[in-house]
């Protein structure tokens, strides 16, 4: 069976990211090597996750004692009240350090399962199986965990790796293309922060990943998984060069607060909206020529993805999202910590781009005008 590995080593935590299609039969053999004191698995399953896979993670895993606990997905069920209803879970079932848990579903399954695990009895064994391309290519890698909080996304969390991540692309299979979408804008998010070569690839090769084309679509998770891993690797706990992959996101989260998190616009496509807004706002500041703006919207047109950020383009749109802007994670005082691009492949350094939110007023206007 063919699959790519990708693997994660620090000081402290060392894991591999498995990545390939219909790879779900290597779990058990996995389990062995990674967990082999595991007698109890607890299997935190996001309820959207077709109930075919639950049937055969039964069947691989049958030598295990199985709990199957069901989630409803969503950020606002990403709360400290839905994380302790599930360590409640664990306690009741009695299971030690030396067992597992396995999160299968999105992101938001993922962080908040990456957080019960990493508080339950001070850390218990965790295994990640992402089945959303954006789960697969961004929220997976990096060990971040963590819920969400009346003052914002995210704002309750810490850093846990996992003992392996298994990203099966036969799980993309049935995702709607609003998901493929919400993934594919990470994965363009990374090509613009690190690698030209591979936005350029991008620019002939994104409708065959939209599509679910098996070769360019493990092609670019495993790329995009590549990028992401190589900045976790030199600052895993994000205290500089890792909040690049931040990149758009000051203005996504401001998006989705404001939104209250509606489903009507994915997490995906804020972000989508973010890198437009934060390009444009670095060639304002004349730190990005305008090509560079250029050639990211040309993606957007020629792959039907410019509805993203048409509302944001207009100034009262771009100004309701300021007061929400204060509590990205990023800052560090009164004002806002961009990472701003200096060409595609590059970004600017945290903290070296704070603005006020009195220049972001100013500058909105300027903003809506492209």
């Amino acid at each position: 069976m063919k699959y790519r590995e990708i693997r994660y080593k620090d000081t402290l935590n060392k894991y591999s990211v498995i990545i390939g299609d219909n790879i779900l039969s290597i779990l058990p053999k996995k389990i062995e090597e990674c967990c082999p004191k595991t007698q109890k698995i607890a299997l935190i399953i996001d309820g959207k996750v077709p109930k075919k896979f639950k049937k055969i993670l039964s069947i691989k895993l049958k030598k295990y004692k199985l709990f199957f606990l069901s989630f409803k997905a969503s950020e606002k069920n990403k709360t400290i009240k839905t994380a302790s209803f599930f360590v409640s879970k664990l306690l009741s079932k009695n299971l030690n350090r030396s067992d597992l848990v396995i999160a299968v579903g999105g992101g938001i399954t993922g962080d908040l399962v990456g957080f019960v695990a990493s508080i339950f009895k001070r850390g218990i064994n965790f295994i990640n199986i992402p089945t959303t391309l954006l789960a697969q290519v961004d929220a997976s890698i990096g060990g971040k965990s963590g819920v969400n909080s009346f003052a914002g996304k995210n704002l309750i969390g810490s850093f846990y790796q996992p003992t392996l991540v298994l990203s099966d692309s036969s799980f993309l299979k049935t995702l709607p293309k609003k998901e493929m979408i919400c993934g594919y804008a990470e994965i363009l998010k990374h090509a613009i922060i690190k690698d030209k070569k591979f936005f350029n690839w991008l620019k002939i090769n994104t409708q065959k990943v939209l599509s679910r084309e098996p070769k360019e679509l493990i092609y670019a998770i495993n790329k995009s998984c590549e990028i992401k891993m190589d900045v976790v690797n030199r600052d895993v706990n994000e205290k500089s060069l890792r909040m690049i992959l931040n990149f758009g996101h000051t203005f996504a989260h401001a998006i989705e607060v404001k939104n209250n998190y509606s489903a009507n616009i994915t997490h995906g496509e804020a972000v989508l909206s973010g890198i437009i807004l934060v390009t444009r706002l670095s060639h304002i500041l004349k730190i990005c020529k305008k090509n560079d703006l250029t050639e990211i919207v040309e993606i957007y047109n020629k792959n039907n993805l410019s509805y993203t950020f048409k509302n944001f383009s207009k100034r009262n749109f771009i100004s309701k999202l300021i007061p929400f802007l204060e509590n990205d994670k990023k800052n560090n005082d009164d004002k806002i910590n961009f990472i701003l691009l200096k060409k595609i492949g590059k970004t600017t350094m945290p903290n070296k781009n704070k603005i006020s939110l009195n220049a972001i007023k100013k500058y909105s206007k300027i903003m809506a005008q492209y």
